[in-house]
């Protein structure tokens, strides 16, 4: 117990500032501690996505295995032409194109009909374009020409229905393209592939399991600004696309 006399007063008076001003120093630095904690976890969480942000150049880096894809997200036609005239320029021969397109959610009006295509994405190689069709400022001669170019070959899984859309909605007609689960079985000889799905085929011909959350497939496409699981999402179906369609055209796997 504390002597109450008044004498006493200022002694008392000074040792219970001094535990209050602990106590608020403990509570400080245990905020500190746990915000420190909440963004290494969030580091972890974008380490353990795979994906990231170069800010020199504006592309996203995202990761799955030993491959690294290089990736463009932009709502800009001159990003969308330069990344094509890139593309053409490295690589002058007959070309194999991953591509995959996401929609809008339910409930969005395109010219055509309700959840016209959002986003149209490719891959060549390990570069990747994520071009935002829905936000974009106009779509390039460059891609329209690229797209209607017989020798390239686009490559992607259950995409009749998306191209109509493509086409009515946004006037692009994409000349050659194939579906990846009827290459699948005329190569191996398996009927039952006509009906298999992307991470099925990514499985038998990568020897991967790919990881396609529900939540990230279920999102909202239409949105100006996309998500890091967004952008890994989309880029990941157009590489996993573009690859395994390589190697069933090239007999490698």
């Amino acid at each position: 117990m504390y002597n109450l006399e008044k004498s006493n007063y200022p002694y008392i008076l000074s040792y219970l500032l001094q535990k209050i001003s602990l106590s608020i120093s403990e509570i400080h630095l245990d905020t500190l501690h746990r915000e420190t904690e909440r963004e290494r976890e969030r580091e972890r969480e974008r380490e353990r996505m795979g994906i990231y942000y170069d800010h020199n150049e504006s592309i996203y880096i995202v990761s799955t295995g030993e491959d690294v894809i290089k990736t463009t997200v932009t709502r800009s036609g001159d990003v969308a032409a330069n990344w094509v005239h890139d593309i053409l320029r490295a690589n002058r021969h007959r070309l194999i194109v991953g591509l995959d397109i996401e929609w809008c959610p339910h409930g969005w009006h395109g010219t055509f009909g309700q959840n016209p295509p959002a986003l149209l994405q490719f891959c060549v190689g390990r570069r990747c374009l994520v071009f935002q069709l829905l936000h974009c400022d106009y779509i390039p001669q460059a891609l329209r020409e690229f797209l209607s170019d017989g020798r390239f070959r686009f490559l992607g899984v259950d995409i009749e229905d998306d191209l109509l859309k493509l086409s009515a909605n946004y006037g692009l007609v994409v000349q050659n393209w194939d579906d990846l689960r009827y290459l699948a079985a005329e190569a191996t000889g398996r009927r039952e592939m006509r009906q298999w799905g992307l991470q099925s085929l990514v499985r038998e011909f990568m020897g991967v399991n790919m990881d396609k959350p529900r939540r990230v497939q279920l999102s909202n496409w239409g949105s100006y600004s996309l998500t890091e699981e967004q952008i890994e999402y989309a880029a990941l179906d157009a590489f996993t696309s573009f690859e395994v369609g390589r190697r069933l055209v090239t007999g490698y796997y």
